[in-house]
């Protein structure tokens, strides 16, 4: 498989399984249950909390594409629950637990683990500080599903900071990136205050910062073979089917 085609391929499932972990009531049920209030404390401080006991403002900077009334919200109700490492390795619990029950038991998660793994190590971490972070996170050796739960969850954080680069790079905010693809209530849902509408140029900006997200990935993809990347986007499919 060529390294365009197998981004192209894998990209979105990557994407929407690791939404349906963060979305899951069973992953609030975990934040629940470690102290936090409902809301959005755990969220923040558990996916963010790998940026170390960062002022608000620059986890606002490094994550963008959440508005900062939500973001600053969870983040400063989330402090007072317990410290930031602690709170981003409760987080990668959750990963684990939620990779248990999700990912289906026929799949070769150990191949997909190699395979994975291989991606994330050959990945440059500069101006992505997310990734770096969750890349830098304890993955469990004797739990394969749970494993493979966080591969995702860290593939999904490259690039979503390659995508935040490139949005930015093309001329567009994080807002008016999140109304282009959203909407206007969606973007309003996610914590940007009154967000307006785009101009007709807003979507062929976007349509280039998604081009240039691809670009940023290429070289990961690279360091598979073509056979290698067959077996990946296969393997993503599997372990993201519903």
């Amino acid at each position: 498989m060529e390294i365009s085609q197998c981004i192209a391929v894998v990209a979105r499932p990557l994407h929407d399984f690791g939404d349906e972990f963060m979305s899951d009531r069973a992953t609030a049920d975990i934040g629940l249950r470690a102290g936090f209030a409902p809301g959005r404390g755990f969220y923040c401080r558990g996916r963010f909390g790998v940026l170390g006991e960062a002022p608000v403002a620059v986890v606002q900077a490094v994550q963008g594409f959440l508005g900062p009334r939500l973001v600053t919200t969870g983040w400063l109700a989330g402090r007072a629950v317990m410290p930031a490492a602690e709170a981003a390795a409760c987080y990668a619990r959750a990963v684990h637990a939620w990779g248990r029950t999700h990912i289906p038991a026929d799949v070769d998660v150990e191949h997909f683990n190699h395979l994975a793994q291989r991606l994330i190590e050959a990945a440059d971490a500069d101006a992505l500080p997310l990734f770096a972070g969750w890349r830098a996170q304890a993955c469990p050796d004797d739990d394969p599903a749970g494993a493979a739960m966080q591969r995702i969850h860290v593939l999904r954080e490259h690039r979503g900071a390659c995508h935040l680069v490139a949005v930015r790079r093309c001329g567009l905010s994080a807002a008016e990136a999140m109304v282009v693809n959203l909407g206007v209530e969606q973007a309003a849902h996610y914590g940007w205050p009154d967000p307006r509408p785009l101009d007709a140029t807003g979507i062929p900006r976007r349509q280039r910062a998604e081009r240039i997200t691809d670009e940023m990935q290429m070289s990961l993809y690279a360091r598979l073979t073509d056979r290698e990347r067959t077996d990946f986007a296969r393997l993503v499919e599997a372990l993201t089917a519903p």
